[in-house]
């Protein structure tokens, strides 16, 4: 076999591969849609108060390094702290409510968000404080943009927003965490990202040199521009490019609102920087980890963990352990 006629059955087969991959996601698609047409979506929001497990921490640690007298004597004073603190109950201490946000690509945390956002604000009154745990690399705008509109919702309702980076909150992150009155951060954190990115393959001189047409047809100027089989035009480049500059001037104003004290056109270069860095160009503004902040602040406020849990109908499950077990193939 000559190396041209591998590389055209290789090429057949991946297009055969492409095509089967398409048909099983519009069959996935058509299935998770006629699910969801016969029962409406349904999930809950569960509240976990905190301070009871770093308290039982607290105690198993300590418990373990005292001698039996000790123990017994810490034990006393234990059941008197509790006593006391139950006659206390009904004065008023600080309340700290927690959400993770774990975002992907397309923010798909954004339909637990506005559900936990929700119940934050039914019950949380002003100048209540809010921590956000964001672990986020960015991905598409409009879906992170909701996100961050999801944010300002608390603010709306006078309440104190925080945003805890222990890992990342990059590009559609940033965007999400700018918005934050207080934004802390581990040392090594990735922050920043601030730019805009788009790319996709061409194929077009491939299947002209097969004699492939790609045919597209379209109404109005600008409905399509660059694409991945017909040919690309200068100026279809010129238009995406243009585009491009206006979200990211977008992304640019987002942040020169929320966070005035940063020199905006030194770090909207697409660059990304670890806590420390960030610090140092104000996109942070403490180096201090969400389990840091909380284990600090448990013995004087009641702090809640709020999540939204939705129910999956099954064909979706089935859908998404395919999806799954398809990636994990690649």
């Amino acid at each position: 076999m000559s190396l041209s006629s591998f590389f055209a059955q290789y090429g057949l087969f991946i297009v055969q591969l492409l095509t089967a991959v398409v048909l099983f996601a519009a069959f996935a698609g058509i299935v998770v849609l006629v699910a969801r047409r016969g029962s409406e979506e349904t999930g809950s929001i569960s509240v976990q108060k905190m301070n009871e497990k770093f308290e039982q921490m607290r105690d198993a640690v300590t418990d373990v390094m005292l001698d039996k007298k000790e123990l017994r004597q810490k034990k006393k004073a234990r059941r008197r702290e509790r006593k006391r603190a139950t006659k206390s109950e009904h004065e008023k201490r600080d309340r700290i409510y927690v959400i993770d946000f774990k975002g992907d690509l397309h923010a798909s945390a954004t339909a637990s968000l506005r559900e936990e956002v929700s119940a934050v604000t039914a019950v949380a009154a002003a100048g209540e404080t809010v921590l956000l745990r964001l672990e986020n690399a960015g991905g598409a705008v409009h879906e992170h943009g909701l996100a961050a509109s999801q944010l300002l919702r608390l603010k709306a309702k006078q309440l104190h927003l925080i945003v805890a980076v222990d890992k990342i909150a990059a590009s559609g992150g940033y965007l999400m965490a700018c918005v934050a009155d207080r934004i802390i951060a581990a040392p090594f954190a990735v922050v920043g990202s601030i730019g805009v990115l788009m790319q996709l393959p061409n194929f077009h001189r491939w299947l002209e040199s097969r004699g492939i047409d790609f045919e597209q047809v379209t109404a109005g100027r600008f409905k399509r521009t660059l694409t991945v089989f017909g040919e690309n035009t200068k100026e279809a480049r010129e238009k995406v490019r243009t585009e491009l500059e206006d979200i990211h001037a977008l992304f640019k104003s987002q942040i020169a609102e929320h966070r005035p004290q940063v020199e905006i056109d030194s770090v909207a270069t697409g660059e990304h920087w670890y806590g420390m860095q960030a610090l140092e160009l104000q996109l942070v503004d403490e180096l201090m980890t969400s389990d840091e902040y909380l284990s600090d602040r448990y013995a004087r406020a009641d702090i809640y963990r709020f999540e939204y849990k939705r129910k999956k109908p099954l064909p979706e499950r089935v859908v998404a352990g395919a999806q799954a077990l398809f990636t994990h193939w690649q």
